[in-house]
């Protein structure tokens, strides 16, 4: 979680520790056969001489060669001992850890093994945040003769870019406590853009013996160079401890390049073995958006604002791994250990979850501002243009709906920063710890219902920069509320103020050419921005997403299901009114008034390239999911009038949704005449997947269910490569796969995730897994296309890939919420919520009591304190 992805040896980190692998069946393992060569910003080199010195060995812990290699005039790290060729060598992963072996190489008589530990800990937002890592390396010596065994990290001063060469880059030594010391190299970034400081050390004990060379460069110039600094290795097998005293380095010149380098040295005695352990930190407290918006990173709420922080960092890296280790091992034994589950499913489970620290991942503070970042008074959604307004709801007692947005006052998010408007600005809101959490939302996340966890984003993909796209989210959700339920609930209520604001300033829309405002009060938006998330929302811009209609649906769907799940009473309390509001926003696409609402001839949902027309069967599915969430959460909350009201259209919706789509095996995509209105989509019972997902009863009788998913598999994936790729969008009932777009034709992983997730809610075990098998045997396993720790969105079926490293495949974890659900779901009323919601025959002429809402409010003890606010 703390938002980069550390690279040791090319594309994978790197880890080891034979003992570790063998109690671990479930590692993937890679052989290392064409990897390629190691890349800066960090490498890792071993040095290893026998007594009496007649056998050395040196070598780069990388396989492959370096491009520059044989140059006698290079004075970089080709001229180093590229000597491992990795046919021993293997790589194992299981995120947030991995494992890298080196079985008789560069030594035969000596074994290496590296395990790579992240603080990736789920329920534990303070260490989850800590930018470093953790490398400990286990040596074992298989040979009669002592070995002394010299490891060295060495590190780049460079994040990169423009800035790589720019210079006034400066690295110094420093000595910490408990043994720990090593570099800080300060990295001076380009166009005003906060500085970085890395620190890479290593931990000093009775047979480790650290030294350090705080400079080095790759080229001719005021440094020592790698070659002389390898050469001084090979020699001496460690460096000068009076390079501890030599303080900050002159600064770098413009077009050098400068890096650091830490050895830990030890002997390893006959048959015996020896554990030496590195750390890599880094620090840079603020985080600046290009609009100029800045924000402190979660992290400083413990280490402070100091870049020098990286020194703390290190350390406490260094001497808590062991117990990070400890709670990993916790959270994923009841996983690995469970029969049932296949294999390839444990490792792919947990792996998936690289993208939650890949994934561009930005994880704020919000509690400790500097004048140059946005305090609690700054508002999230500027209001410097009279075309901007953002509108709270509020009770209007005389209106038979019972909310109207008019009011311009403040609204509070989960973070303390508050929204101004006319200069007054909003009470915190009060938190409150929710009495039932289920064994996935352990009582780890109740234990200070007042912890301000901080704010969340992550990226749509790394090609498709957008913050927290929301459709997408949708499928991504599950890991976060799985293993972080803090930080879904601050997502959630991100959107729910997103919900009730309004952004008129003008936009072009791409795809048809047309303006319209950027963000339209009632709607949900696609993505909480880019340049300057939470200010300027809607950074999506092919298409009017105040029009798609899965968006809404989508947003009511996920806040019931985290609402059920965390039993957090205050939570509902405080988005009902967005809730509201964007079911009441979906009733203008209900042309003719029977409670569906239809598409508009344009691809106006997640699969933007793929045209619906009239009733669609994936967001009128979804539309019907939404009425029933919307009624059971309103029932909960005590608001009857609603709920009897979305009971009623969800009735008269579902009798025209089956009427329309229905064909006797599966739904039509869409009510239209076009060449495809009769394909198979693979996503159509999404909404019901949702439902079955939160403890709601089934929308269909069980028959169209299964019958659906049954037609599913055996089309959209057991007729794609045998089942071997996942299952594709959109297949004809001619088992033809639909060419009528790029995304009907292309198989999506988070897609087929949650397909198989909704097999697996509705008895068809084996369909599920040999359905998201599919998408191992592709993007993991060995014969697959080796999309390893970057997962595309999709492909097709002859391997042409989209957007790799992207969000939807988080949506594996929603396989793991069908098969093991939390407590407050499982313990739900059995009762199907929509039968426990009496129809009043005054529901229609009567509204809401304004008293009615405060006895909810009070309930819950934020009356006041949280968006819900009666004024009238």
């Amino acid at each position: 979680m703390s938002g980069k992805r550390l690279l040791m040896e090319g594309k994978h980190p790197l880890t080891l520790s034979p003992e570790k692998v063998v109690s671990h069946p479930h590692l993937k393992e890679f052989h290392w056969e064409g990897w390629g060569v190691a890349v800066y910003p960090g490498v890792s080199e071993i040095f290893i001489s026998r007594d009496g010195g007649n056998k050395k060995y040196a070598s780069v812990l990388a396989p492959g060669q370096h491009e520059g290699l044989g140059k006698t005039s290079d004075e970089g790290i080709s001229s180093w001992g590229w000597n491992l060729n990795g046919q021993h060598s293997t790589y194992h992963a299981l995120f947030p850890r991995a494992w890298t072996i080196y079985d008789g190489e560069p030594d035969p008589d000596l074994k290496v093994s590296c395990r790579q530990i992240s603080p990736f800990v789920p329920h534990d937002y303070r260490d989850s945040s800590l930018p470093s890592a953790v490398f400990v390396y286990t040596l074992v010596n298989t040979g009669k003769e002592r070995a002394k065994v010299s490891l060295l990290f060495t590190w780049a001063n460079s994040i990169g870019g423009i800035s790589h060469f720019s210079g006034d880059h400066v690295n110094e030594p420093f000595i910490g406590e408990d043994g720990v010391s090593g570099v800080l190299l300060h990295h001076k970034t380009a166009k005003g853009n906060p500085p970085v400081t890395f620190a890479v050390a290593a931990s000093e004990t009775q047979n480790v013996n650290v030294t350090i060379l705080p400079c080095f460069g790759l080229t001719e110039g005021s440094f020592i160079t790698a070659r002389k600094m390898w050469g001084k290795m090979m020699q001496d097998g460690q460096f000068d401890r009076e390079n501890f005293n030599i303080g900050p380095s002159m600064p770098s010149s413009p077009g050098e390049t400068l890096c650091a380098a830490v050895s830990a040295s030890a002997w390893v005695e006959p048959y015996g073995k020896c554990t030496i352990a590195f750390a890599l930190a880094w620090s840079s407290p603020k985080i600046k958006f290009s609009k100029g918006s800045s924000y402190y990173r979660r992290y400083t709420k413990f280490y402070g604002t100091s870049e020098r922080a990286a020194v703390d960092l290190v350390h406490d890296a260094l001497t808590n791994y062991k117990h990070w280790e400890e709670e990993i091992e916790k959270w994923q034994s009841p996983i690995l250990e469970d029969i049932r589950l296949p294999e390839w499913y444990k490792f792919t489970l947990f792996n998936e979850l690289y993208f939650l620290v890949a994934g561009g991942t930005v994880w704020i503070d919000s509690s400790s501002p500097s004048a140059d970042v946005k305090s609690d008074q700054d508002p999230p959604i500027k209001v410097e243009s009279k075309n901007i307004k953002v509108a709270e709801a509020e009770m209007n007692c005389r209106h038979s709906t019972g909310f109207e947005h008019t009011s311009t006052s403040g609204c509070n998010s989960s973070t303390g920063v508050g929204l101004k408007q006319n200069g007054n600005s909003t009470i915190p809101r009060k938190k409150r710890s929710s009495k039932h959490f289920s064994h996935h939302l352990k009582t780890e996340d109740q234990l200070d219902g007042n912890e301000d966890v901080g704010r969340f984003l992550y990226l749509e993909g790394v090609e498709y920069i957008m913050w927290c796209t929301y459709d997408v989210h949708f499928y991504a959700s599950f890991a976060l509320l799985e293993l972080f339920p803090k930080i879904e609930l601050n997502i959630q209520r991100d959107f729910a103020k997103a919900v009730l604001s309004e952004d008129g300033r003008k936009v072009k829309f791409l795809a048809e050419g047309n303006y319209g405002i950027r963000k339209v009060r009632g709607a949900v938006p696609h993505d909480l921005g880019t340049h300057d998330p939470w200010n300027e929302m809607n950074a999506y811009n092919i298409h009017d997403t105040s029009k798609w209609k899965d968006l809404n649906s989508k947003f009511v769907l996920q806040v019931y299901r985290d609402f059920a799940a965390t039993g957090d009473m205050a939570f509902g309390i405080e988005v009902w009114p967005a809730v509201r509001t964007a079911m009441e926003y979906m009733e203008q696409f209900d042309r003719d008034d029977d409670g569906l609402i239809e598409n508009d001839g344009f691809p106006d949902q997640t699969y933007d390239a793929w045209t619906v027309h009239g009733v669609s069967a994936y967001c009128g599915c979804l539309w019907l999911a939404a009425l029933q969430a919307a009624a059971a959460m309103a029932q909960r909350l005590g608001d009857k009038f609603f709920a009897e009201t979305c009971k009623t259209k969800f009735f008269s919706a579902k009798s025209e949704f089956e009427k329309k789509l229905w064909n006797g095996s599966y739904f039509n995509y869409d009510s239209g005449s076009s060449s495809n209105s009769k394909s198979i989509q693979a996503d159509q019972l999404a909404g019901q997947w949702y439902t079955s997902s939160s403890g709601l009863g089934p929308i269909f009788d069980e028959f169209k269910t299964r019958s659906s998913l049954q037609k599913i598999f055996d089309f959209n994936v057991m007729k794609i490569k045998g089942g071997r790729m996942g299952a594709v969008n959109g297949m004809h009932p001619n088992g033809n796969v639909d060419e009528s777009c790029m995304q009907s034709r292309e198989i999506w992983t988070g897609v087929t995730y949650a397909v198989a997730a909704n097999m697996l809610l509705a008895g068809m075990e084996e369909e599920a897994f040999t359905t998201a098998e599919g998408i191992f045997i592709a993007g993991w396993s060995e014969e697959g296309f080796g999309y390893w720790f970057q997962t595309p969105e999709g492909w097709t079926t002859d391997g042409h890939y989209r957007s790799l490293i992207y969000m939807r495949p988080l949506a594996i974890w929603c396989m793991q919420w069908a098969l093991s659900p939390p407590k407050a779901i499982i313990e739900a009323p059995k009762i199907n919520m929509m039968d426990r919601i009496v129809i009043s025959p005054a529901t229609f002429s009567l509204s809401l009591p304004e008293t009615r809402v405060r006895k909810i409010a009070n309930k819950t003890a934020c009356f006041g304190n949280s968006s819900l606010q009666c004024t009238c």
